[in-house]
């Protein structure tokens, strides 16, 4: 699977700099940069920015807790859906976001992250979000992959058993039944809004039988939207356990 194209899965002004340190700069809404010190600490500061990758600038939807993120729970990261950007983590970012600081890239050639040259499989997509990580420096940080971007959040959890904390699943394709197996050195959730994945994720319980499952019949394809709190809680419990 690991060679599958990520799109099989599923079916929806560049600023030249990064910032580099959990975001001490960070691109506002309108272009300009901010100091992320001046502005409210009552609440996850929530901007974006762009970071380098092998398939050139990779943009990152970026919430962090009022108190700056440093003393506070391990990082995650989200992955979207196919076809789809980080905006899909819109209104759960700051939600998240209030006790941890928060990550959620446009997968290269979605979004406003530039496109890889050719045709990019899972593990291109995983190698990508992977100089991400190495460019964050991040000791250890929690996944969080939704729908087809669950295959990219596998890859990551094999190739860094050590660097991936915990791994959280929403809504599996058929897809990765083949290397979710692998993933075995983190605990894993997986939530199962009633989707279009409803049915194949429910047969990843045997494949699976150490994993958290969680079902959610009244949630459905729009789980980190209109049921983003829902979500937060369900993601916030595990994480800390």
């Amino acid at each position: 699977m690991g060679g599958a194209s990520f799109s099989s899965a599923a079916r929806e002004s560049k600023y030249p700099f990064a910032n580099r340190l959990e975001g001490f700069l960070i691109v506002n809404a309108r272009g300009s940069i901010r100091d992320m010190n001046k502005t409210s600490v009552s609440e996850p500061r929530v901007r974006r920015g762009y970071f380098e990758c092998r398939f050139g600038q990779l943009h990152v939807h970026n919430a962090i807790p009022p108190g700056g993120g440093f003393e506070e729970g391990i990082s995650l990261l989200c992955l979207h859906p196919a076809a789809m950007s980080g905006r899909a983590f819109q209104k759960f970012l700051p939600l998240i976001g209030r006790d941890r600081s928060v990550y959620a890239p446009d997968l290269p050639g979605c979004g406003e992250s530039d496109a890889p040259r050719a045709a990019a499989t899972v593990t291109d997509y995983s190698s990508a979000i992977g100089d991400f990580l190495d460019s964050m420096r991040f000791r250890q940080i929690d996944i969080l992959g939704y729908h087809a971007g669950s295959l990219v959040a596998i890859e990551l959890a094999i190739a860094r058993p050590q660097q991936i904390r915990r791994v959280v699943l929403a809504g599996l394709p058929e897809l990765a039944r083949e290397r979710v197996g692998l993933v075995t050195a983190q605990p894993i959730m997986v939530l199962r809004p009633k989707d279009d994945f409803w049915e194949s994720t429910q047969r990843f319980r045997e494949r699976l039988p150490r994993a958290r499952f969680i079902d959610l019949p009244e949630q459905g394809a729009t789980l980190f939207d209109t049921g983003a709190d829902v979500a937060t809680q369900a993601v916030k419990d595990f994480l800390r356990a």
